[in-house]
């Protein structure tokens, strides 16, 4: 068949540490009434991605079976995707929407998607694509990453088929800042909740993978996370970013802070970075709670800093004034 499956045996059971969610979807599937549009909300890397599969698995299964059989040909192609760009299903009802996916004259559009998915996309892809219907007769399921980066334009082109959908076509919207999304979006979609996993399942995902599991704890959560702070060069970039910053709060002047910011021009490299410099700050904060009350503290005050930062730098604040505002307040927190 060609192409590589995004989970081999992909089923609702071994999707880990999400019980609420995973019972919600499958009690669904069970009923026969599976609601046409799904909001998966949480952190990235805790399993949203593999539940939309395993749903859309589900809802082509040509034997009809209720979970998805993970065995006949449109269960395969549901979950794997082409060798080739863009990386899509690589069955026909199955449709993938992720910014810069697909190549612009596929979109009608001269330039790549850069800054969000386009209403071009939309248009082509999902608005174009729905009016046909399902192409093997079971269901069209659009799944679409990272939903918060919809332009308004391609929300309200979104907006017109999520109001009126066509018999058997259903949507899942996979974001961890919904927040982001348009009311009217919010208004039009079920939420299903994933909660960040524990550390115990990070860790078991580590060791099954032959990595450190000494990084769990700095995962936020979120198993993808675990998995690129397992690689050496992402974990010396970590504790490089970390070290520098509490350099630049004890500097008597704000100039590695400038320096800092400067040197992180990427929006969403310094968010990745600012998070995890949260999360270790956060666990010192309650590693110190019965031992040094006062560190703690500061923890927790420079903890809530950071957290007003990430909310700046997500409202699109430049990234060099986020760190040097941040760096200034650290340094009296």
């Amino acid at each position: 068949m060609g192409g590589q499956p995004l989970m081999s045996n992909l089923t609702f059971d071994k999707i880990r540490s999400q019980k609420s969610a995973i019972e919600t979807l499958t009690r669904a599937l069970r009923s026969g009434r599976v609601h046409h549009a799904y909001r998966f909300e949480g952190p990235d890397g805790v399993g949203k991605e593999q539940a939309a599969f395993a749903l859309a698995q589900a809802l082509v299964c040509e034997k009809g079976e209720v979970f998805g059989c993970n065995a006949c040909s449109a269960c395969r192609r549901a979950v794997t995707l082409a060798d080739e760009d863009p990386r899509v299903p690589k069955h026909p009802d199955v449709v993938l929407i992720q910014r810069g996916l697909y190549p612009p004259q596929s979109l009608g559009s001269t330039n790549r998607e850069a800054t969000g998915i386009g209403v071009h996309q939309i248009r082509r892809i999902v608005v174009g694509r729905a009016g046909y219907g399902a192409h093997e007769g079971r269901a069209l399921v659009f799944l679409i990453r990272d939903a918060d980066e919809l332009t308004i334009q391609a929300a309200n082109a979104l907006l017109k088929v999520l109001e009126e959908p066509p018999p058997r076509t259903h949507f899942v919207l996979m974001t961890s800042r919904p927040h982001r999304l348009l009311d009217t979006i919010l208004s039009r979609t079920l939420a299903v909740r994933f909660g960040p996993l524990p550390d115990d399942v990070i860790e078991e995902i580590l060791r099954e993978r032959g990595l450190d599991v000494s990084g769990a704890r700095l995962a936020r959560g979120s198993a993808s996370h675990a998995l690129a702070l397992g690689d050496a060069e992402a974990r010396e970039a970590r504790e490089a970013f970390e070290a520098t910053m509490r350099a630049a709060i004890e500097a008597p002047d704000l100039a590695p802070a400038i320096a800092i910011g400067s040197a992180i021009k990427d929006r969403a490299t310094l968010h990745t970075r600012l998070s995890d410099f949260a999360q270790s700050v956060s666990l010192l904060g309650r590693d110190r709670v019965s031992s040094d009350a006062r560190a703690a503290e500061v923890a927790a005050r420079q903890h809530a800093e950071i957290e007003l930062a990430l909310q700046s730098l997500e409202a699109n604040a430049q990234p060099a004034f986020v760190v040097e505002a941040l760096v200034a307040r650290l340094r009296r927190a």
